[in-house]
């Protein structure tokens, strides 16, 4: 790679548009990410085209979503959800596969990856996850 390329560069308006969708189907595939998928709607398509969005701009492409939406903030929107350690790593696990779903090259893996976990832990609004009731004696948690 030569100095100064871009995610948005190596992968391309459609290559991020697939790492997106390669996001949420991995979200909505692995039982490992059960508790965020239920964060989410049960269509995801307008959220997949968001996060495309925001990952165009976010990558050194357009401000798409800047264009669309507004200003970009991460915490805001997520704020009314319980995002632990938990949700963080399930998060950060769909990233992944969907980075090797989408086979983007070991460069931008490696550009990402430290990116990406700051992003994680940014959303996250709380020092643990809550745990899921399994007490049929206990009607409320957390």
């Amino acid at each position: 790679m030569s100095a100064g390329n871009t995610p948005y560069q190596l992968l391309g308006a459609d290559g991020i548009r697939q790492l997106a969708h390669a996001f949420y189907d991995a979200m909505d595939e692995l039982p490992e990410a059960e508790r965020i998928r239920h964060m989410h709607g049960k269509n995801l398509d307008s959220i997949k085209d968001k996060l495309t969005d925001y990952l165009t701009g976010w990558m050194g492409g357009p401000p798409v979503y800047h264009e669309k939406h507004g200003t970009v903030c991460l915490t805001e929107p997520h704020a009314a959800y319980a995002i632990g350690p938990e949700e963080r790593d399930q998060w950060v696990l769909c990233f992944d596969k969907a980075l090797d779903k989408v086979e983007v090259s070991e460069e931008v893996k490696q550009m990402l990856h430290g990116p990406i976990r700051q992003i994680a832990r940014a959303v996250q609004n709380r020092e643990e996850s809550i745990k899921e009731n399994t007490d049929p004696n206990v009607i409320a948690v957390g």
